[in-house]
């Protein structure tokens, strides 16, 4: 599940070309489009880290590395939200929801890092704020680490200033002795974002890695037409909807008010998560500690039977996960992954059912001449296993890429007018793309294009050109469906 898309390999051909020039792309490295693209490689020092496990282990490690990461957030959230809410079947109730609302993400990915990141930001601004303990002086070396692991450090800053808004808010509306305190907080989380804000700038691209996330969420065509930028889809069965009708109702019952914080919370990551699926393990985290909060509330005042043998079932099980403190089963499991995964015995590979596997070990048996042109996935995959022999027309940096490349794209793919210009403008020599695909079944009726290796997965096409001729006699009895 954490190789869905291909977009890890390029991360670790990115950081293996760090690690042998010493030197942070500013241009593109992976396409053939010339002059070459500028390119803002944010996750930099994710991809080294990507780059290093993948050096001792494979892509095996690179997945059980990032599958520690994920399970180290919620597990770490799950303590956050136990310290919250005494009631364990609550909690469980929960951490559960918020689990597997947020698996449509979990990928080896540069992002995980931010999920853990987030986690511990957040739960350091509700210690200062609501049990007066600060350690808010470890958010500027955090930034200083996150702004070069992943763009989702503008998280970060975005938290800090919804908790200095609050405090403006109380500082305004309180009285006597309560002005004083909202006033200190003031002063810290103001001090604490400014230095958060000035570590952001220590980067390999200085300031410019500020515009890079407003850049790409502005870019409307981007966000409407990549497919993890999308809104989230209900008629599927996304359990992120049933973590946003338990959210209705707990606060349609509770009686206790959010406050101003948790009001400006709620609201920023609901909107993030209907605006984009992307964004629905953020509100899955924020708003399900808020969710526990107010569900205290809402069984400490409950007098019910049946709310009481609840709590009285909470009670006992919540001892036996106190006494459970042994960290010898953990660390046993732990160090056993690691002993089969250096041995061998642990082993991840990209799906040959969705990638494009044996076509590309064709390519790399055939080594054909000039420009391709392929869908994204397919050459996030081919910049792992084929570059530098064979430079893509396009993966999985639609950042990078932009508005019109992104068109041009679509027009080939979509077979719009002007779809033969574009691959003229490009100069594409052969095609790889998708077995069912709408481009794959038109090429096939055209002279101008011939098929030279199928299965499952992709076909090829070569311009049926006098160049092209050795490769299209040697395979022109193809067919579609040969596997």
């Amino acid at each position: 599940m954490l190789l869905g898309d291909g977009d890890t390999g390029y991360h670790i051909r990115a950081g293996e070309y760090i690690l042998k020039t010493f030197s942070v792309p500013r241009y593109d490295i992976f396409s053939y489009l010339s002059p070459a693209l500028p390119w803002t490689a944010h996750e930099w020092l994710s991809e080294i880290v990507m780059a290093l496990i993948h050096r001792v282990s494979g892509l095996g490690g690179v997945v059980v590395f990032f599958a520690g990461i994920i399970a180290a957030v919620y597990y770490l959230l799950f303590k956050i939200i136990r310290s919250y809410n005494g009631n364990i079947l609550v909690s469980i109730l929960i951490i559960l929801l918020v689990i597997l609302s947020s698996q449509i993400h979990w990928l080896a990915r540069p992002h995980i890092f931010s999920l853990l990141i987030i986690v511990a930001w957040y739960y350091l601004l509700d210690l200062y704020e609501y049990s007066d303990r600060n350690y808010l002086y470890l958010l500027p070396p955090i930034m200083l680490l996150w702004v070069n692991l992943h763009g989702g450090f503008i998280i970060g800053i975005i938290l800090n200033g919804i908790y200095l808004i609050g405090n403006i808010a109380k500082f305004v509306t309180a009285a006597g002795d309560e002005k004083e305190i909202y006033m200190k907080k003031m002063r810290v989380l103001g001090l604490i974002t400014i230095g958060c804000f000035l570590a952001t700038f220590i980067n390999p691209y200085g300031y410019h890695i500020l515009l890079f996330p407003f850049r790409l969420t502005s870019n409307r065509f981007i966000m409407d037409n990549i497919i993890e930028f999308l809104s989230p889809n209900f008629h599927e069965p996304l359990f992120f909807k049933y973590l946003l009708l338990l959210m209705i109702t707990v606060f349609a019952i509770s009686k206790k008010s959010l406050n101003i914080i948790e009001l400006m919370l709620t609201v920023l990551f609901t909107y993030m998560a209907l605006y984009s699926v992307r964004y629905i393990p953020l509100f899955a985290m924020i708003v399900g500690i808020i969710l526990v909060k107010q569900t205290e509330h809402i069984v400490g005042q409950s007098q019910t039977k049946f709310m009481s043998f609840i709590k009285k079932r909470a009670e006992r099980i919540g001892s036996v996960d106190t006494a459970a403190k042994g960290y010898l089963w953990p660390i046993a499991g732990i160090l056993a992954v690691l002993l089969l995964l250096l041995n061998g015995n642990v082993v991840h590979r990209f799906d040959e059912e969705t990638m494009p596997v044996a076509a590309v070990e064709f390519l790399q048996e055939e080594h054909l001449p000039g420009n391709m042109f392929n869908n994204d996935g397919f050459g996030d995959y081919i910049i792992y296993t084929a570059w530098p022999e064979y430079k893509v027309f396009f993966d999985g940096r639609s950042d990078m890429y932009g508005a019109e490349h992104i068109k041009e794209y679509y027009k080939i793919t979509r077979i719009e007018r002007g779809w033969e210009e574009a691959l003229k403008k490009h100069d594409i020599n052969w095609i790889i793309y998708n077995d069912k695909s709408t481009l794959s079944q038109f090429l096939l009726q055209r002279d101008d294009w011939k098929l030279i290796y199928a299965d499952k997965v992709a076909n090829i096409f070569m311009k049926n050109t006098s160049e092209n001729q050795e490769w299209i006699e040697k395979y022109k009895n193809i067919r579609p469906d040969d596997k």
